[in-house]
């Protein structure tokens, strides 16, 4: 009694989750999704675009002396939105240097003095937003963090005399709803767009299936904002598709060789690819995108089929086959 209602559950979990189902315990499953099968990345695309002579002609705007990363230190952390930049490093004699700011604090907010809005740092883009648009001889006031004691700090911008130095574009992976490859905008893609340098997200790889592709989003195109929000960083474009609902389309504002774009751009979701029914000695069910086999007590029975051809086993010495022919049927016209 027990054994048959175990079946029939089973059976019945079967038909309802994909994932497969096994009366006497199952094997092990993997814990992460498989590479994406046919995800195009362009041999040309690998790297960045050689533009350091142009970078080093733009106009390198104001200098205060503050390198800075991520404060997210933790993988946990990397999840949820930034809160603050951390100073990676000050330059000897610099205006932060002068003001009393050290590696290891942490930028909360800048303001323009005497009586510009605060406005909060989250990725690095921001800070060089403000270098970059803050004339040499304005004074600006950072909230920060040392120790867990909160302060501020006066900072007096000076001309930057040499642009900054080059900060590898990041490069990310989004393989789960909408088959993309992105990196960072450089300097010169970044600026020409009107935003700060790191911010913007470029398509530098599309799945043969990615939904993006079919909503005409192509390679190189520069993404500067999703659902009217700025993208700071490529992250923000990648947790905006994490974070979609099932059905969800996100509004794209992008750049074509300079040309401004509005895409409404569909997100998909990963294909169940098999399942699985085994009731040891009974009866034992596999399917695939391209095949299946079911096998019944011990074998007497079993049928595989695939997209070209198929074989029925009876009796375990009785077979039947049959399969696809190298032509076409005709037709009438």
């Amino acid at each position: 009694m027990i054994r048959s209602t175990v079946l029939k559950l089973c059976l019945a979990a079967a038909l309802v989750f994909p994932s497969g189902c096994s009366l006497f315990g199952s094997s092990s499953i993997p814990t992460e999704a498989p590479p994406l099968v046919g995800m195009n990345e362009p041999p040309a695309l690998l790297g960045e675009p050689s533009d350091e002579l142009e970078r080093a002609a733009l106009d390198p705007g104001s200098f205060t002396g503050i390198e800075v990363v991520d404060a997210r230190a933790s993988l946990d952390a990397l999840l949820e939105a930034p809160d603050g930049l951390s100073v990676a490093r000050v330059v000897e004699n610099s205006p932060a240097a002068l003001a009393g700011i050290g590696p290891g604090d942490v930028l909360f907010t800048v303001r323009k003095l005497p009586d510009g809005a605060e406005t909060t740092l989250g990725w690095p883009s921001d800070w060089r937003d403000v270098e970059l648009n803050t004339p040499p001889g304005t004074e600006i006031e950072v909230s920060l963090d040392r120790a867990g004691v909160t302060k501020r700090a006066r900072i007096a911008l000076v001309p930057r005399l040499k642009p900054a130095e080059r900060v590898a574009a990041a490069r990310l992976r989004e393989d789960q709803r909408a088959g993309i490859v992105v990196r960072g905008a450089t300097e010169v893609e970044a600026r020409k767009a009107g935003l700060a340098p790191g911010a913007g997200a470029v398509i530098v790889g599309l799945s043969k299936d990615s939904p993006w592709r079919h909503a005409d989003l192509r390679f190189e195109d520069l993404i500067v904002a999703v659902d009217s929000e700025r993208i700071a960083a490529p992250d923000v474009l990648i947790e905006k598709i994490r974070g979609a609902g099932k059905d969800a389309k996100l509004e794209l504002d992008l750049l074509r060789k300079g040309a401004p774009m509005h895409i409404s751009a569909p997100l998909s979701h990963r294909e169940q690819d098999m399942s699985e029914i085994s009731i040891p000695l009974l009866f034992s069910y596999e399917h695939t995108r391209n095949s299946s086999e079911t096998s019944v007590l011990l074998g007497l029975f079993k049928l595989e089929r695939t997209r070209a051809a198929w074989s029925l086993r009876l009796l375990w010495f009785m077979r039947f086959s049959g399969g696809d022919a190298d032509r076409l049927e005709e037709v009438g016209s």
